[in-house]
């Protein structure tokens, strides 16, 4: 039993990435080739069509998968708690009726807040089963002193976070200096104990694909069990390129080590199309069970109104008044 009890504390009962030695041998020789990214990109909209009830299951899929998330200056532990029942009911009873859903109704893939705000999300979402992810190392920046970073780590965990997602020091790519990278990652995975590590890359930041790439690579080979396109603070957040690379990136590490890493777009992301774009990319690139909020993350808080909005229009046939489903 207390086994079980671990596992689940682990978050969703997957394996931890046990990580791997720095071996820049994985990623030095590799190239980009920005062009055909692109090119591959743009198409993946454009090649698969889901409609009618095939669409509004991916949608509802796509809910599964999103880290509810609340990062304001102002937030305190009443509006917490509403987002916590937000999350545990993302579709309206009237909805779930017309979906056919009220006996399996779906909930969101995490919740995540900044540390203070742990605790309060864990108490609003006890047996719900849905994880607490908190935003640790200096968020959004991630310039903090290293010391700083990890207690601010130990403090979530402590409060009961199972998910950290975690920023890296973007210097340490533009730098190449894979080592201290590599170092930093490892010793936030150690600071994370059983909860799940989630690498924030800051992809708008670094430059270029390869960059893109290698950072990737490092920051599984620490040990990192996600890796997340961005803080969502950048001035060019998720892209589709981007999360093409860091996908390909993610089956070069499964094909070297048998180890399944997560994957988590964050910033841009706002529309229902955009949450089927990305779960295309996901179906396409690695397959079925990165379709599934254990290996798929969206980072798009905004998007469930969308969402729910959408999946109104397939249920009544018409979308419902700006006072029920307002978008911004």
């Amino acid at each position: 039993m207390d086994q079980v009890r671990e596992n689940l504390f682990e978050g969703h009962n997957r394996p931890r990435n046990p990580g791997a030695p720095l071996d820049p041998a994985w990623f030095e020789s590799v190239g980009v080739n920005t062009s055909a990214v692109e090119r591959r990109a743009e198409t993946l909209a454009t090649r698969r069509s889901v409609k009618k009830e095939y669409q509004a299951a991916w949608l509802v899929k796509a809910l599964t998968c999103i880290d509810l998330t609340t990062l304001a200056g102002d937030d305190t532990p009443e509006r917490v708690r509403r987002l916590c029942a937000k999350a545990r009911r993302p579709l309206s009873d009237d909805l779930l009726v017309a979906l056919g859903m009220v006996d399996a109704p779906p909930t969101v893939g995490a919740v995540c807040l900044y540390p203070t705000m742990v605790a309060p999300a864990v108490r609003a979402l006890e047996g719900s089963g849905i994880p607490v992810a908190s935003v640790a190392t200096g968020f959004p920046a991630g310039l903090t002193p290293i010391k700083q970073r990890l207690e601010e780590i130990r403090y979530a965990v402590g409060e009961g976070a199972r998910e950290i997602d975690i920023v890296i020091t973007r210097a340490h790519v533009l730098g190449r200096d894979w080592t201290a990278l590599f170092d930093e990652v490892a010793a936030m995975r150690e600071a994370c104990g059983p909860a799940h590590l989630k690498a924030i890359l800051g992809t708008g930041d670094l430059k270029t694909l390869r960059n893109v790439y290698a950072a990737s690579i490092v920051a599984m080979q620490a040990g990192a069990d996600f890796i997340k396109t961005s803080t969502g603070r950048e001035e060019v957040n998720a892209t589709l390129p981007v999360s093409l690379v860091m996908v390909r990136a993610l089956r070069d590490y499964r094909e070297r080590t048998g180890v399944d890493i997560g994957f988590k777009p964050a910033g841009g992301l706002r529309a229902a199309r955009d949450a089927l774009a990305w779960l295309i990319l996901m179906k396409e690139e690695l397959g079925l069970p990165w379709m599934q909020s254990e290996l798929f993350r969206i980072g798009a808080s905004g998007l469930v109104t969308d969402i729910e909005r959408q999946l109104d229009h397939y249920a009544a046939g018409r979308y419902s008044a700006a006072h029920r489903h307002a978008m911004a």
